[in-house]
């Protein structure tokens, strides 16, 4: 006697809703993660109208921050949320440089700082072993191109 299957097919589909569903989890948890990973204290910066670190040198750099009331914090060693004594900064920065010493070095000011307070810092930079420091700056806002009549 011969087999006869009733009402059941094989199906030859992917069922693609669950994995539906896991992209769209996704992309909530990193909706909701990305904007807790900014780097750093929040400060106005200047506009100027520099050209862009390479990517070679913009990797990873030690950034010195200074906010508007002239408190000091870097992105190495301690929590870079917390301000840092002079002291501590100068340690850190020669820490991380000592490790590699092309590491690109950045100062990332508040345009309100006083010009003395971002010199201070670069000081420190300097004692620390940095040759080179760099500015964070917003770039400047694009005109919009003219039309000849």
């Amino acid at each position: 006697m011969a087999q006869v299957s009733r009402g059941r097919r094989l199906m030859g589909e992917i069922n693609v809703v669950p994995y539906i569903d896991v992209m769209l989890v996704l992309l909530i948890i990193f909706m909701i993660t990305a904007p807790l990973l900014t780097e750093g204290v929040k400060v106005q910066l200047p506009k100027a109208g520099s050209q862009p670190l390479s990517a070679r040198n913009a990797k990873d750099p030690v950034v010195l921050s200074v906010d508007r009331q002239g408190r000091l914090y870097i992105n190495v060693g301690g929590n870079p949320q917390l301000p840092a004594q002079p002291e501590l900064i100068e340690a850190r920065a020669a820490a991380a440089l000592s490790a590699d010493p092309q590491r690109a070095v950045l100062v990332k000011a508040d345009t309100a700082v006083a010009y003395g307070v971002v010199v201070q810092a670069m000081v420190i930079l300097q004692r620390a072993g940095a040759h080179k420091v760099g500015f964070v700056t917003n770039p400047l806002p694009q005109s919009p191109p003219r039309t000849g009549s």
